[in-house]
């Protein structure tokens, strides 16, 4: 740091005595670039985190630099240990997967991982191990899958073994990777010392077998992305709760970014769920750099970021911007449309859980007309929030020349392609992604993927991706594809032959529980909100020119 320039503002006042309540000269110096502290981080992983695994670490270890600023290194959350949260865990059944990698992808706490190896390499690798009781327990976990070993076999090349491994340091017991398997693949089980010794040798094998077999991964089936090891950019270890649909969005979102640019980008974050849970010191899942803004200022963070960026010469790599549906329909929709009316190369990404989870399940402009929510209350006078929700999509296509798309975990080939898309495209793009709270939804730990389908299905939140580089027009930019029946106002369920409206969304959910009599008929705030619904999906057919 230059010698001149004042590094405090009592310095300063000392050489401006009347600067008592301004910055003065410090506006006046030129800008100089302040060099943080470098943090050991195997200093920071032996002496810190073991600190606070054995519960000393916030009464005897002293400040230092680092904690002053707010710095955790990347990737610390690895080390946590989540093994004793849940009774029961999944255990694998390889004779009946079938390497579709859904379980994989949905799980919020990267605790389930895929890897597929050439056979003749599996065997090397197994004949290695010395213990023949633990090489037949390792031999185990790999599967004779039609899409990766009798595929190739068919072309004449070697087959590849595939496994799927639970890392039981990371998994919260949710159970979502056994509601998401269609296959049977998956099934939870009690823990107990025997299995888990079990499950931490399988892991431990799993991790030391080195990484998948490119070969057999197909870049053209965008599930299989998390087969590469360098698209495991969140790691686990973050405090989210179990099933966590915000988890696996930034799984997903990591994973795509990561697939394309390595760890060469970066996130600005807006203080909410996602902020506490993933940086709760001295836990950071995160092996990109970020940083955590006010609720109210992220976009505007991410332009200051952005431009400096840019000055240093790194415009090739990405910037997310993330906050939730109250940072950024609400309290930050100011900075947000400044930030889209800028054309800056910032990327924008909407957890959309339709309330303020981090406060305990507040009201937004995101909710549901009468949804149940602290500020808008269910009682004898008010059924809930009266407003009609705000449609964070509609509003940002009308912003000059920006990306927007609307996306859930639960569609993966379209949550992918959006995510892509944004990342080509060159300019301000947003994301809102449907995102599963459990506790202020309503549901059950293991259904965040079967409601936010179930929410596309029923027009609660329909897919749309807007991309102005397809044509002059919204018709032309505009696609509804990933929507079911998408020229009718209702989808049809096939299996039942009958309509799935909004109705029987809110059924299904918590939060609306109380519109509904004891024989099940909705309430007439619930009417109009279903029509509300209808009217929004009605509004994006006509744009995308169905109507």
């Amino acid at each position: 740091m230059a010698t001149d320039t004042p590094t405090s503002m009592n310095e300063a006042n000392e050489r401006d005595p009347n600067n008592n309540n301004s910055y003065g000269t410090l506006i006046d110096q030129p800008y100089v670039e302040v060099e943080l502290p470098v943090l050991d981080v195997n200093d920071f992983n032996e002496r810190i985190i073991r600190g606070y695994e054995d519960g000393t670490g916030e009464k005897l270890l002293p400040a230092d630099e680092g904690v002053a600023r707010s710095l955790i290194p990347a990737g610390t959350a690895t080390l946590r240990d989540f093994s004793y949260v849940a009774p029961e865990i999944p255990d694998y059944i390889r004779e009946n997967c079938t390497g579709c990698m859904d379980c994989v992808t949905e799980c919020p706490d990267t605790a389930i991982l895929g890897k597929v190896l050439a056979e003749s390499d599996l065997e090397a690798k197994l004949n290695a191990v010395e213990n023949e009781a633990d090489r037949e327990l390792f031999g185990r976990h790999w599967a004779q899958t039609r899409k990766y070993y009798d595929g190739p076999k068919k072309k004449g090349k070697e087959g590849g073994r595939f496994a799927i491994i639970i890392d039981p340091s990371k998994c919260k017991g949710c159970a979502e990777c056994v509601a998401v398997c269609d296959d049977d693949a998956l099934k939870m089980v009690p823990k107990s010392e025997s299995v888990m010794n079990d499950i931490r040798k399988g892991h431990r094998f799993f991790k030391e077998v080195g990484p998948s077999d490119e070969q057999y991964i197909n870049d053209n089936l965008l599930i299989d992305m998390m087969l590469k090891e360098q698209t495991h950019i969140y790691v686990g270890g973050a405090g989210s709760c179990a099933g966590c649909g915000e988890g696996t969005a930034l799984r997903m979102l990591c994973s795509a970014t990561g697939a394309k640019y390595g760890d060469q980008w970066g996130i600005v974050a807006a203080t909410g769920c996602n902020t506490v849970y993933t940086s709760t010191y001295p836990y950071n899942p995160y092996l990109v750099p970020w940083t955590n803004s006010l609720f109210e200022n992220a976009p505007a963070d991410a332009m200051g970021v952005r431009m400096r960026w840019d000055q240093m010469g790194w415009a090739d790599k990405p910037l997310w911007c993330i906050g939730g549906d109250g940072a950024m329909f609400d309290i930050g929709f100011q900075s947000l449309s400044r930030m889209l009316a800028s054309g800056l190369n910032v990327k924008i990404f909407v957890l959309d859980t339709q309330v303020y989870s981090n406060t305990g399940g507040q009201a937004s402009t995101a909710t549901y007309t009468g949804q149940n929510a602290k500020m808008s209350l269910h009682g004898k006078v008010h059924g809930g929030k009266q407003e009609r929700r705000k449609e964070i999509a509609q509003i940002c296509m009308m912003h000059p020349r920006t990306f927007v798309a609307q996306t859930t975990c639960a569609h993966v080939n379209h949550f992918y392609k959006s995510v892509l898309g944004a990342l080509e495209f060159d300019g301000p793009a947003i994301i809102n992604c449907y995102t599963t709270c459990q506790p202020e939804h309503g549901v059950a730990d293991d259904m965040a993927f079967q409601q936010a389908k179930f929410a596309v299905d029923t027009r609660a939140f329909p897919l749309l991706i807007h991309d102005p580089s397809k044509g002059e027009t919204i018709k032309k930019r505009l696609s509804l594809q990933g929507n079911p029946a998408v020229k009718e106002d209702w989808w049809t369920n096939p299996k039942t032959n009958v309509k799935v409206d909004f109705i029987d969304f809110c059924r299904s959910e918590g939060r609306f529980v109380k519109h509904f009599t004891k024989d099940g008929e909705p309430s007439e705030t619930l009417l109009r909100s279903r029509q509300e619904r209808l009217e929004n999906w009605r509004q994006l057919q006509e744009l995308a020119g169905f109507i």
